[in-house]
């Protein structure tokens, strides 16, 4: 069953080849999982990341896009709270490559939601924005009633640009402040396998397929037997008040009823679950569904007549408590 851990180990390895998606993806996971800090003077830009891959992914992608040299720092127990980044990766003198990626403005202020020259990218890079971002703060909830895909956001704006970027891909997400907190949040299981699928961790998108219409299939088919069962009480309630109501009718009428219509009715009392097709089946010459049903419902009618001419209780009287609405 697709987890947290497991996407972000085949998100760890999906190979990036286009510099554009590799800015996209880096810039997006400093922007997410960090932020700008100013120490003895200098803004240090640092980032908060769940695993030594993550880790190795970020550094590699600074060096070889920037040039830049990166301070890998495990962080240590009594710092973090459990299921939190466990690692931390730091550049000094981080102004610069701040400024590159877009995380600064032109008056060295961190920037509120992501750079644009990012959102408004090709979809490739915008399919990168999204693992970067579920890379520093994607959390995946396995197929069931409460499935979801979220995303911690570091800001509203940051919410609403990265559900712009979803969106532009096929990617609907809603964006939801829960608890204090921004995030991009997927609740559709359909939505969230395209989301896995967009961000490239096709083998977790598959299994999620998998999972999906499985729990679907099973869901219809105890839509099915539900909607079978209530179909049987009905049909069972129905055959105990036709025969409640023939019995009493043939009561009423006595001798007086017409013998067509008392073979109807000797028949609904013999075969009392049989469908009125079979009762037609077994009458002797065989009746259609109508002339029987015709024939039980003619002889209800004579009996609640005489029955209101003589001034007693008719045919519906000896119904059942629980069978009185019918």
């Amino acid at each position: 069953m697709p987890s947290t851990p497991d996407v972000r180990s085949e998100l760890v390895r999906v190979p990036v080849q286009h510099t554009g998606e590799r800015v996209a993806e880096v810039a997006t996971v400093l922007r997410f999982a960090g932020g700008l800090h100013s120490i003895s003077g200098r803004i240090a830009l640092e980032a908060e990341l769940f695993t030594p891959q993550i880790v190795q992914r970020v550094r590699k992608d600074l060096a070889e896009l920037y040039g830049v040299r990166s301070e890998p720092k495990q962080l240590s127990p009594s710092s973090t709270r459990a299921g939190a980044p466990q690692f931390l990766v730091r550049v000094l003198d981080g102004e610069t490559l701040a400024r590159q990626l877009g995380l600064l403005d032109q008056r060295r202020r961190q920037i509120r939601g992501l750079p644009n020259r990012l959102t408004t990218g090709a979809p490739a890079e915008l399919a990168a924005i999204l693992r970067g971002a579920f890379l520093a703060r994607g959390t995946l909830t396995p197929p069931g009633r409460s499935a979801s895909l979220e995303i911690v956001c570091p800001t509203n704006e940051a919410a609403m640009a990265l559900q712009g970027a979803a969106s532009r891909i096929g990617v609907q997400a809603k964006n939801r402040e829960i608890r204090g907190q921004h995030k991009l949040v997927i609740r559709d299981s359909e939505m969230i396998g395209e989301a896995l699928g967009a961000m490239g961790a096709a083998e977790n998108r598959a299994t999620w397929d998998e999972l999906r219409l499985a729990r679907e299939t099973r869901a219809t088919a105890n839509r099915l037997v539900n909607f079978d069962d209530a179909n049987l009480r009905r049909s069972a309630q129905a055959s105990v008040a036709a025969c409640a109501r023939v019995e009493r009718a043939l009561e009423i009428l006595g001798d007086s009823v017409p013998e067509h219509l008392r073979y109807a009715g000797e028949l609904r009392l013999k075969f009392r679950e049989a469908s009125l097709d079979d009762l037609g089946a077994r009458a002797d010459p065989p009746l259609t569904k109508d002339a029987i049903a015709g024939r039980i419902r003619r002889l209800l009618a004579m009996a609640d007549k005489e029955a209101q001419v003589r001034s007693v209780p008719g045919t519906e009287a000896s119904l059942p408590d629980e069978l009185d609405a019918m």
